[in-house]
């Protein structure tokens, strides 16, 4: 038999053993596009624009629909209505294995455990965060901290053109730094940026192209070179600094707990007893791993969007600043409980969020039981995408979804009023762990930057590049803009 007839017959074996996978699936799925034999419906995707892809589909198949990773299902959920359903139910609280991130920060951590190890991690991380400050004027302080140090860094450049995105992502992950290990680190110190840039590299692949292609096919693309290798090789070098940093707390106890790492190793020695617990070595590096992971990226993005916007929309920008300069002054640093006083400065921060939509999808969850979405059979064992874009974007629940305006989050007489389709941090027990903390930082960090300076474009700019890179946030293009004082 030629070479031919055995590619011919392997063809063949490979299609019929996708039409059993296929068939093993159970009852009927929501409707979606046609799969094809071993690709799915990546054909479908643009994986450099996912989440577009998906708002175009909803279109097509309605806001339930079924998507294939290779032989895999997914049920992709689209607008306000059929997302908030299944965010409020507990049928989609589990956490559907995706092997990119299992590689890069584990599954015995939160964002991708299950069952008894999500239950008792999570309830512990959030009380030792309200331990260690979370929600208290002595957590604010740290991000004041920050803050001042990333105001004096962009003054010394005496409004020249600026890079911002380094000193800013290095001012907000010097916040979880220090929670995590008890002290700030030197902003420009070569282990610091290191461990950035590893954080940074991990959180690029995980939602690009590359990433999309190893979760739909690891077993091939673990064999293959790639993107892939270098991320991995990143969450190893951060992995292995973490460890030391819990061997050196171990060696250093205190009678009273320092920061994140003390209260894990101090909740170690008080479970060991129980045959139960999930606290050990391995879950307390994941946990770290998650918050870094969780905590760095996201805001620092934010916050460059922002300034972006400024820029084009120097009106909104002039706004701010009057309303600054009328409740909080010129001297006195704006705090997070100020925010009641200032409308507007809310609303651009709101909006800010919901129009930069750095959540390239959303997080994948299971379906613990049979259950249905918007009249649509979904059952155990399902992987389901809450797609956040699509309800960011919701023309059902914005005004004008396409375009930044402040005046989603203000009422007639100029007041700050909430939005339920307002969900960039997802919602329910598995939304985001640090809500909390990420509102207090994009505030705190915004009006002290608008406070202190004027953000224009470069003198022969005319227009900065607003697309995206994508990753698992959507971070905008390298860019530089001025910073001068007021």
């Amino acid at each position: 038999m030629d070479l031919f007839s055995h590619l011919l017959l392997l063809s063949m074996f490979l299609v019929l053993l996708w039409l059993f996978l296929r068939h093993r699936q159970g009852p009927a799925l929501p409707l979606g596009p046609h799969p094809l034999p071993l690709l799915g419906t990546l054909h479908k995707l643009n994986l450099s624009r996912v989440h577009e892809s998906f708002m175009q589909l909803a279109v097509q198949y309605g806001n339930v629909y079924t998507l294939w990773m290779g032989s895999k299902p997914v049920v992709v959920l689209s607008g306000f209505y059929a997302v908030r359903e299944a965010l409020a139910s507990e049928a989609f609280l589990g956490r559907s294995y995706v092997s990119s991130m299992c590689r890069l920060i584990g599954n015995k951590g939160i964002l991708m455990s299950n069952g008894k190890t999500w239950k008792q991690q999570r309830k512990f991380v959030l009380v030792a965060l309200r331990n260690l400050g979370l929600g208290k004027k002595s957590m604010e302080q740290k991000i004041r901290e920050e803050a001042d140090y990333l105001l004096g860094v962009i003054a010394r450049e005496e409004g020249k053109p600026l890079d911002p995105s380094t000193m800013i992502h290095n001012a907000v992950s010097n916040v979880i730094v220090s929670v995590v290990f008890g002290q700030r680190m030197d902003l420009q110190e070569a282990l610091f940026l290191t461990l950035m840039e590893s954080i940074h590299s991990m959180m690029h692949f995980q939602g690009s192209a590359s990433g999309q292609l190893y979760d739909a096919f690891p077993g091939l693309m673990h064999l293959l070179p790639g993107p892939h290798k270098r991320a991995f090789a990143h969450a190893d070098n951060l992995k292995r600094y973490i460890g030391t940093q819990i061997q050196e707390h171990r060696h250093s106890q205190h009678s009273e707990p320092r920061d994140f790492i003390d209260w894990y190793l101090s909740q170690i020695n008080k479970t060991s007893a129980d045959p139960e617990s999930t606290f050990n070595d391995d879950s307390m590096l994941q946990v770290v791993m998650d918050l870094f992971f969780a905590g760095s990226e996201s805001v620092a993005t934010t916050l460059l969007w922002a300034l972006l916007y400024m820029v084009t929309n120097p009106g909104v920008q002039e706004r701010v600043q009057e309303e600054l300069d009328s409740v909080v002054g010129c001297s006195a640093p704006p705090r997070y409980e100020d925010r009641q006083r200032l409308p507007y400065t809310s609303a651009v921060v709101h909006e800010t969020q919901r129009y930069s939509n750095i959540v390239a999808g959303g997080a994948m969850r299971l379906s613990t039981r049979e259950t249905s979405v918007q009249g649509h059979h979904i059952p155990k064992g399902t992987m389901v995408l809450p797609c956040l874009p699509s309800v960011l974007f919701d023309p059902e629940q914005w005004e004008t979804p396409d375009k930044f305006n402040p005046g989603h989050f203000l009422d007639q007489e100029g007041n700050f009023r909430k939005r339920e389709a307002f969900l960039p941090f997802s919602s329910g027990p598995r939304g985001c762990l640090g809500e909390q903390l990420a509102r207090v930082e994009l505030f705190v960090f915004f009006s002290s930057l608008l406070q202190r300076f004027t953000f224009t474009l470069p003198s022969g700019v005319t227009e900065p590049n607003m697309d995206y890179e994508l990753g698992a946030i959507l971070t905008p293009h390298p860019f530089q803009i001025c910073a001068v004082l007021r």
